[in-house]
């Protein structure tokens, strides 16, 4: 089998992968994981964040993003993503700034609303186009262009928007949804222009056959738009020779950086046999994110279960060929949901026993 083994680095980026202090005791109960705790303890330290509680963007949002320098700072809430991700969906974002928006169902709690995970709505094509048709003459109607590539995502451009500012989807799923509303970037005023325009499109739908199809069978109602990563594409620089990852986001970066970008494998080695013709002096890019849904569910059952396949599938093949210098270095970038750290080890760093570090040392 052909090995990757004209790559000198491999980077394993893994959003999800540090549960929070206080869910730790419940998703690291009973792990077994000798490949990535070897890993993790002989492995040195590159880089930690912690970030905040109440940033309106992911970790691994912003590191992706700084990596490629679509942001210069690793301090900032920023992850301008959506001209990217419009990219990697086949459209072409030229100098306008761009919003993702995602058709969301927002579900009422006791005393508030909670958005629900947008690809749980699982939309199919049709129902994303039927509702494409309603809402596209009133968003046409603020002077905001408005393009649809895919069912799931579709993406607004006005300067009636300005600068807003907003959450990403998995940052404010599960949650109330107060804090977490688009508002002007300079002012933290709520946007009149996006509540009208929210408000219109949410009457419009309100008795539309999809959803009026969607509540007989018992599935969430699409009942509200949701509105993230606004900015306009910068000149970006890929650190990566290629890059594999099912994110939007990423693969754009990837793109507009002239990066050859493919899927995420399933195993390292399904990696080792597509990357034979990578660059000798670069640096592989996997992006692997079976852990999301388990983490915005609270699922630790499943987030465990993701952790055990990773370690079947690429922590113990990669530690196998780190050891026999198949490739020169590993290095994983951990992100929470609010913080990350990047470990990066060495064959020579396998030898140094001494060495002691372990998962729950990196929680947030």
């Amino acid at each position: 089998m052909r090995t990757i083994m004209n790559a000198k680095h491999l980077h394993l980026l893994l959003p999800f992968a540090l549960p929070s202090a206080a869910d730790a005791s419940s998703a690291l109960r009973s792990l077994q994981s000798p490949a990535l705790d070897k890993l993790l303890a002989r492995s040195t330290l590159v880089e930690r964040i912690a970030g905040e509680d109440f940033q309106r963007t992911l970790p691994h949002e912003r590191w992706i993003a700084r990596q490629f320098g679509a942001v210069a700072s690793c301090t900032v809430d920023e992850a301008p993503l959506a001209p990217y991700m419009l990219i990697a969906d086949g459209g072409t974002p030229g100098d306008a700034v761009w919003a993702c928006v995602e058709p969301a169902h927002v579900r009422i709690a006791h005393d508030h609303l909670v958005l629900v995970d947008p690809a749980a709505l699982e939309l199919s094509a049709e129902e994303a186009a039927a509702l494409f048709a309603v809402a596209k003459p009133l968003v046409e109607e603020l002077g905001v262009r408005i393009e649809a590539p895919t069912p799931a995502r579709w993406y607004l451009s006005g300067e009636v928007l300005g600068a807003l500012a907003s959450a990403s989807p998995l940052r404010a799923s599960g949650r109330s949804i107060e804090i977490w509303l688009p508002h002007d970037a300079h002012t933290g005023q709520r946007s009149r222009a996006w509540m009208k325009l929210q408000n219109e499109v949410q009457m419009a739908w309100f008795e539309h056959p999809v959803n009026t199809s969607r509540e007989a069978r018992g599935a969430p109602v699409v009942n509200a738009l949701w509105l993230h990563s606004q900015g306009a594409a910068q000149r970006v620089k890929s650190p990566f020779a290629q890059v594999f990852s099912n994110a939007t986001a990423t693969r754009g970066l990837a793109l507009g950086a002239g990066v050859d970008s493919s899927a995420a494998p399933p195993s390292f080695d399904a990696l080792s046999a597509a990357n034979a013709n990578v660059n000798a002096n670069g640096t592989t890019l996997v992006e692997l994110e079976p852990f999301c849904a388990p983490f915005v569910q609270q699922d630790w059952t499943a987030w465990s279960a993701a952790l055990a396949e990773l370690e079947r599938e690429w922590f113990a093949p990669a530690l196998a060929a780190l050891e026999a210098g198949r490739i020169g270095a590993l290095t994983m970038t951990l992100t929470g949901e609010t913080g990350s750290t990047t470990l990066s080890t060495t064959r020579g760093d396998l030898r140094r026993f001494w060495r002691r570090r372990v998962l729950a040392s990196l929680v947030e």
